[in-house]
């Protein structure tokens, strides 16, 4: 069964049900995004801002398989994290990712569209993080079968410029975050241009690279006085 499997391309990690993240091992499904190690980078960001011995408040966008709320709970161990995403199968799994690593008392997972299920809560948060989707329609078709036959389509695909979604979070993102709070942002090949763009009016606007230096993570903070185009 797992050979036949195999056969048609499906991810090992869908097979065997697992896969790393940030030396945690996470359960996946074919409902959720498997955790890459350039979202990696994106965690090492956020950790090296935020301090560890202090309570602080976050919001992962998105969070697919938990994986970014939960290592982030586990080396902020003074955090609450509130994990949206629009996917009730996703939320499911990462709810069990977060119980195995003890850490789902700190982490509140709703169902949203982005940030819309916190909008009439009134609260702000430090940091708002998020790998969103962000692959072009137009990179579909050559993107290995095994990624675009198998992995949820809502998770990669962004738009015919795969802005789609940053456009829609970062004037929400800049609602939702206290004064000088943190924006990180996992981006695509390409990208650092249009997001400098979208950024525009943040402070300390600034690329992590990867590891074949591409610009892989962007960091921005929101200004004391911030009034986002709408």
């Amino acid at each position: 069964m797992a050979i036949n499997r195999r056969l048609q391309l499906e991810p090992i990690q869908y097979i065997t049900g697992e896969q790393e993240f940030y030396g945690l091992r996470l359960h996946v499904t074919p409902a959720v995004l498997i955790p890459r190690p350039e979202t990696e980078h994106l965690v090492e960001a956020v950790l090296k801002l935020l301090p560890a011995n202090q309570p602080v408040k976050l919001v992962d966008i998105g969070t697919g398989s938990g994986a970014i709320a939960i290592a982030l709970a586990v080396h902020l161990p003074l955090a609450e994290i509130t994990a949206l995403d629009l996917s009730s199968d996703a939320l499911a799994i990462a709810e069990r990712n977060a119980r195995e690593h003890g850490v789902a008392n700190r982490i509140q997972f709703l169902q949203s569209d982005l940030l819309v299920a916190i909008k009439s809560l009134g609260q702000t948060f430090d940091a708002i993080v998020s790998n969103p989707p962000y692959i072009p329609e137009s990179d579909r078709p050559t993107l290995h079968p095994q990624v675009r036959d198998h992995e949820p389509a809502t998770a990669l695909f962004a738009g015919e410029t795969g802005l789609d979604i940053y456009r829609r979070l970062i004037p929400e993102a800049a609602s939702a975050l206290k004064p000088n709070g943190i924006l990180a942002l996992e981006i695509g090949h390409g990208q650092q241009k249009p997001l400098t763009h979208l950024l525009a009016g943040w402070n300390d606007v600034t690329f992590v690279n990867d590891l074949q230096h591409i610009p892989r993570v962007a960091l921005a903070r929101r200004p004391n006085s911030f009034h986002p185009e709408r």
